[in-house]
């Protein structure tokens, strides 16, 4: 039995599909799909029942992905250490961000780094989820966060802060008030319930109209840029963006963190010291947009 056939099955198990343990693999569909019959048929056990719905675990399917998960932990845990010895300024680095971050500020430093480090190939896996580094999901994170998982080490490079937009042709349509609640707002969707931005919302707005919830806080900047509303940003994302200006803020409630993080065991891989290092460098140049002291000029907001 091999280590690669326990990581299909156990992909099928946690995404309850060949199609979502393909994307988790980064493999196609046929491979999983010919991967784990074969497996079925080596051992002589069926391990998932094939339904409409997608993948289920039969019993002794649970028992094997059960024993599969701790040899994965195991595995995983022998490779971080193995990783945090390697001395080498090449090979790949698995980088995961979030989609802001990647809309802004976080092309121009990968470059940097790319021209300082030829030898080493980025890999970015944007995401607005906190990736499992203990897992090797990624190997470096760069995002917000108020206090970050216990198992991962890293630097708070700067506080993060946020602001109320609009697009003035948004604006130009309204009345002039200071009531907030008044008016239209896009706003986060469950997805990003438990963000700042979304807490915030429900405190400080109430039952405000909302015109569009999207699971972006970038789809919900090109929203507003199309005069669908206010918007709730950091600033380093609404102050960035040309067909917006800020009507309200920093807001002190939705503050929150940049980190540049990875696992203890990683730390001291020279690939992953090089970029930890050189982000948290960049990341502090750009301080000033970041913690949004870079805003033009404020527009009282309006409303009907």
């Amino acid at each position: 039995m091999e280590w690669d056939d326990l990581r299909y099955i156990l992909a099928v198990a946690d995404a309850g599909s060949l199609a979502g343990a393909a994307r988790a693999l980064r493999v196609n569909h046929t491979t999983v799909l010919r991967r784990v019959d074969a497996f079925e048929k080596r051992l002589g056990l069926r391990l998932f029942e094939r339904r409409p719905t997608g993948y289920v675990l039969t019993a002794g399917g649970e028992d094997m992905v059960a024993t599969a998960r701790r040899v994965g932990e195991t595995i995983t845990a022998i490779e971080r250490k193995l990783a945090g010895q390697d001395g080498r300024l090449s090979g790949m680095l698995r980088v995961t961000s979030t989609d802001t971050l990647m809309a802004s500020v976080l092309p121009d430093i990968l470059a940097e780094f790319r021209a300082a480090h030829p030898g080493i190939q980025l890999e970015l896996v944007v995401s607005n989820a906190m990736f499992n580094l203990s897992q090797r999901d990624a190997d470096v994170a760069i995002r917000p966060a108020s206090n970050p998982p216990e198992a991962l080490v890293g630097r708070r490079v700067a506080k993060l802060a946020f602001a109320i937009y609009a697009s003035p042709d948004y604006l130009a349509a309204r009345r002039k008030t200071d009531d907030l609640g008044a008016h239209q707002w896009v706003a986060p969707d469950d997805n990003l319930s438990g963000t700042s931005v979304a807490r915030w919302m429900r405190t400080a707005l109430g039952g405000c109209e909302v015109t569009l919830r999207a699971d972006s806080l970038l789809a919900l900047r090109y929203a507003a840029e199309a005069r669908l509303g206010l918007v709730a940003l950091p600033c380093y994302l609404g102050d960035m963006s040309p067909a917006l200006v800020r009507v309200h803020g920093p807001v002190r409630a939705m503050e929150t963190a940049l980190w540049v993080l990875t696992h203890d065991d990683l730390r001291h891989t020279a690939r992953v010291r090089a970029f930890t290092e050189h982000a948290a460098t960049a990341l502090a140049r750009r301080r000033a947009l970041l913690e949004g002291a870079r805003a033009r000029p404020r527009i009282r907001a309006t409303s009907r």
